[in-house]
């Protein structure tokens, strides 16, 4: 009778341990995903003004050469920072989609201009189409001047991947986010930047890849 009980033993211990196994992965998971959406939270809140080497916007939508609410929301607070001196250079980044007759920094550096930022303090950086592309530009153009620091403009919930990636890309980065615009108009998109950049962020620390998905927030 031992021994016709012991394979059914052996078959019970193996549940229980694949069980504790799966529950202690989907609690190791929660707490990955939880600590990160934490740190999303705390960096977006932060706004350093630090003296830089320049001052970098992260490009956004864009209509036939006019920046939308997103991009201008990110724009002005490159220009506030550019008239309170944090940097002497103001960079646009972004490439176009097929079909638009501009780049994202193109338009970006057009608006600056008319708000009377000179153009030779402007570098338009006309490529990348997701964060990961424009941080990479950005980072050669910069090393290529010899410049080596950076404030990140973006939006709030943007902020920690952004700055993870310009540091892994040798800069030394920080971040000034924009208060205004649809990014943070209600608690909804504040919730949706959050859900969404903590997964980004997960998704790119695992695979150094980009995990740019279509921004929801009316723009």
């Amino acid at each position: 009778m031992a021994a016709d009980n012991e394979p059914k033993g052996c078959v019970r211990g193996a549940t229980r341990w694949t069980t504790r196994l799966i529950i202690g992965a989907l609690l190791a998971g929660l707490v990955v995903v939880g600590g990160t959406a934490v740190r999303v939270w705390q960096v977006a809140r932060i706004s350093d003004h630090s003296k830089a080497d320049a001052i970098v916007v992260l490009g956004a939508a864009q209509y036939d050469g006019t920046p939308s609410s997103v991009f201008e929301a990110r724009l002005d607070q490159a220009y506030n920072l550019f008239k309170k001196g944090v940097a002497p250079l103001v960079v646009t980044v972004g490439g176009k989609q097929l079909g638009d007759n501009y780049t994202e920094a193109a338009s970006g550096k057009t608006y600056l201009q008319s708000r009377g930022v000179p153009a030779d303090r402007i570098l338009a950086v006309e490529t990348g189409s997701d964060t990961l592309q424009s941080v990479e530009a950005v980072a050669r153009a910069l090393h290529a001047r010899g410049k080596t620091s950076a404030v990140l403009v973006s939006d709030p919930w943007h902020s920690l991947r952004t700055r993870t990636m310009a540091r892994d890309e040798g800069l030394e980065a920080w971040t000034a986010p924009t208060r205004t615009g649809p990014a943070v108009y209600t608690r909804e998109s504040q919730a949706h930047g959050i859900f969404r950049e903590t997964f980004a962020l997960i998704w790119y620390r695992i695979t150094h890849y980009s995990a740019d998905f279509e921004y929801t927030a009316e723009q």
